[in-house]
């Protein structure tokens, strides 16, 4: 249903901003707007993840910068029968995540420093499952559309009212004439955010319930999550305050915004997410493939005792609890 749901949002979307070329220029209007949004479709197919990743000065880590982080990433991505994903960290104090990419064979994943620092390796383990969940659902195409058609209905918008204002097309469609236009440039942006945000929630909560598959526990999504609730309204994130249009690509709403469940939230909201993986939890869990989530080396170890390391670090012989203060003398997992 979710996916019916989707379709159904995006045709509303291309119908909108088609709409919204006939009523500034009539039928050439409209085929000039859709097509113009096929170009911008094509552009960011192409170059979504690298240009969202220079955005945000992500630095790309490997098994010799990050070993922890990145054997982490390659045993979920197994469990979740998906290529490795390219892996990067972000240096930023707000706790948060995100992954992009055209499709699952050129895809990345990227954490922040605040996430890493503040979540343990289990809660870590559930954040990357969910971001690889989108990866495996494709959201991230899909929601690089949204924005890209979103940013079109609103760069067209613009244009109307300036065309409004002065007089616009007399030869349009539009009997409202300049008022209408008017009209256009407010209502057409609204119409725009409300889909792009209700495809966002849908996609959140996909992406939670296949995440917490991938993983084998939903208590590790559900905890990360409560704790990502507080730190993002506790730190904000000036690079997403100046540049708002990819917020929905983050974990949790990186904005300063209440996430509340209404018309105008980019995200679902938490508590309603947590309940869901809670409810999960009482459950038995597969991953996408059918068998154990967690059966590859170091996941299902880690979901056998309270004092799990979580999915990398699986070749230490030394157990986390072996000394009284292990848990403050371990290294995050970027670091070498």
């Amino acid at each position: 249903m979710n996916y019916v749901r989707t379709g159904l949002l995006l045709a509303g979307l291309t119908a909108l901003f088609g709409a919204v070329g006939m009523m500034i220029g009539g039928q050439q209007g409209m085929i000039i707007a859709l097509l113009f949004a096929a170009a911008m479709n094509v552009f960011a197919y192409w170059n979504s993840d690298a240009m969202l990743l220079r955005m945000r000065s992500a630095r790309q880590v490997d098994d010799k910068t990050a070993p922890e982080l990145v054997a982490m990433v390659r045993d979920l991505a197994r469990n979740a029968d998906l290529p490795m994903p390219k892996v990067y960290v972000i240096e930023n104090p707000q706790p948060n995540a995100f992954a992009t990419g055209r499709n699952p064979e050129n895809a990345a994943v990227a954490a922040t420093t605040g996430l890493l620092k503040l979540l343990d390796r289990n809660e870590i383990a559930g954040v990357i499952a969910h971001e690889l969940a989108h990866i495996k659902n494709r959201d991230t195409l899909t929601m690089t559309i949204t924005a890209t058609i979103a940013g079109a209905i609103s760069a067209l918008a613009n244009f109307a009212m300036f065309a409004g204002m002065f007089g616009g097309n007399r030869d349009n469609n539009n009997p409202l004439g300049g008022i209408g236009m008017i009209l256009i440039a407010i209502l057409a942006p609204l119409g725009a955010m409300i889909v792009q945000m209700a495809i966002s929630r849908t996609r959140e909560y996909e992406a939670d319930k296949i995440g917490a598959e991938i993983c084998g526990h939903p208590m590790w999504l559900a905890s990360a999550l409560n704790k990502l609730d507080k730190g993002v309204h506790a730190i904000p994130n000036m690079d997403a305050e100046r540049n708002p249009a990819m917020a929905h690509m983050y974990i949790a709403n990186p904005l300063s915004g209440k996430g509340v469940d209404n018309l105008f939230s980019t995200h679902p909201n938490m508590a309603n997410r947590i309940a869901r993986l809670k409810e999960m939890s009482g459950t038995s869990v597969s991953n996408a493939q059918g068998r154990p989530a967690g059966q590859d080396a170091g996941v299902a170890k880690a979901a056998q005792s309270p004092q799990s390391r979580g999915p990398w670090g699986r070749n230490s012989s030394k157990p986390a609890s072996s000394a009284p203060n292990a848990s403050r003398q371990r290294k995050r997992p970027w670091e070498s």
